[in-house]
């Protein structure tokens, strides 16, 4: 699916007053919205770039060259059989585990499970993630995409809407690609968390005799109508800013107030109302200023999600939301086919991490993806992560599964 889960401005959500909370929005690291603990590997990590002359997407459009960003924890060994692909999540990067400088306020956004002796040991696996296309984050210094916002070799000018439609299964292909220049033909496994899953639905589909493991998050194999909506909501503020400009706006002001309001909605759906209860109360954002009684005064929760947005839309760009609004309302696992069928050449042995209290992914349809998998003849294991996040405890709660992942993988 997509996802909701902050990524390159990570904002510490705690039991705490909402005025410790708002202190934490000037940590502008790599996972806004985890809340994830900052000690954790020292590992330090170099994002390299793999590039493309030419790619031609499943839709037969071409794109001249693709430059995407990637990095890797781990050795990847002689055999090349002990690699583990990460794939990211709607908001997300390829940042998923150690740090680009020592001085960094926080690690990758799985950091608690990824790193020597960790479930996805990296004395044992190499484990690599790439940023998707049409990246959410193209003006983060740390990430590397093709998408909208990069320049048209052909005109010289930011692409904008003449950027062909991608999907899911374009990402996928692409770090196919990525992976084969480097010698890899077989994953020991393939893991990501929400639209991340969507991604290890579609490998596993795909190349069923390339991946010997599945370990989907927080994510269903369809887009099915509640998450179209929720996808449609998310793009709509960005097209009723007058400065969208049916997507033309790299010459003057960008959208960014409906950026930061698509931002908002995509804060507030991963998480849950038991976070927001537990977490704030009525108190008001200004002290002097009563929402009761002013139009423009906000209460506190009003004002930490208007922090948050404001903070992601700086490294964000809103055509590619827009564009990964369209790839994750289109998914179907096996690109085209039913989803029965889809899941059913599913070859792997899966274990699906879900939270029941998601409201992005409904839980009944999670339930639903892993008969349908057994159905085609494929081992099915759920387990569910506890949690007040939702959707959001796919990665602030995968520490829940570590024995069970570090089991799985060597099975």
């Amino acid at each position: 699916m997509p996802d909701s889960i902050g990524h390159s401005t990570a904002f510490v959500f705690r039991h705490s007053p909402a005025a410790s909370i708002l202190a934490g929005i000037t940590l502008v690291t790599s996972q806004l919205l985890t809340g994830m603990p900052v000690a954790a590997w020292d590992g330090l990590v170099e994002k390299q770039v793999f590039e493309m002359e030419e790619y031609t997407t499943v839709g037969g459009e071409a794109i001249a060259p693709v430059r995407i960003g990637w990095e890797a924890y781990g050795e990847l060994n002689e055999e090349k059989d002990n690699v583990i692909l990460i794939t990211h999540f709607f908001s997300g990067t390829s940042h998923a585990a150690g740090r680009y400088a020592e001085d960094d306020a926080a690690p990758g956004y799985w950091d608690t499970i990824i790193g020597p002796g960790k479930p996805l040991d990296t004395d044992e696996y190499y484990i690599i993630a790439s940023d998707t296309l049409v990246n959410l984050n193209a003006h983060d210094p740390n990430v590397t995409t093709t998408g909208p916002a990069t320049t048209n070799s052909e005109t010289d000018e930011p692409w904008g809407t003449d950027f062909p439609l991608v999907t899911i299964r374009d990402f996928v292909e692409v770090q196919k690609a990525l992976l084969e220049s480097q010698g890899i033909e077989r994953l020991h496994a393939v893991m990501g968390a929400s639209m991340g899953a969507l991604q290890a639905y579609e490998w596993a589909s795909a190349y069923p005799e390339r991946v010997e493991r599945l370990i989907p998050v927080i994510g269903g194999g369809v887009s099915d109508p509640w998450l179209l909506a929720t996808l449609s909501a998310w793009g709509a503020p960005i097209r009723l800013d007058a400065n969208w400009n049916q997507g033309d706006y790299y010459d003057g002001e960008p959208p960014l107030d409906g950026l930061r309001e698509s931002l908002k909605l995509v804060t507030l759906n991963a998480n849950h109302w038991q976070w927001a209860n537990e977490t704030f109360d009525r108190s008001w954002a200004d002290e002097d200023a009563d929402p009761a009684r002013e139009l423009d005064a906000r209460y506190a929760i009003e004002r930490t999600l208007d922090d948050i947005a404001a903070s992601r839309a700086e490294l964000a760009d809103a055509n590619h939301l827009l564009y990964l609004v369209k790839a994750n309302q289109a998914f179907i696992t096996g690109h085209g086919e039913s989803l029965e069928e889809g899941l059913a050449r599913i070859d792997a042995p899966t274990l699906m991490l879900y939270s029941e209290n998601d409201l992005v992914f409904a839980p009944q349809g999670v339930r639903k993806t892993a008969e349908l998998i057994e159905a085609g003849g494929s081992e099915v294991e759920l387990i569910t992560l506890d949690g007040n996040r939702g959707h959001l405890d796919g990665v602030l709660s995968i520490d829940q599964a570590g024995d069970r992942l570090r089991a799985f993988l060597a099975e």
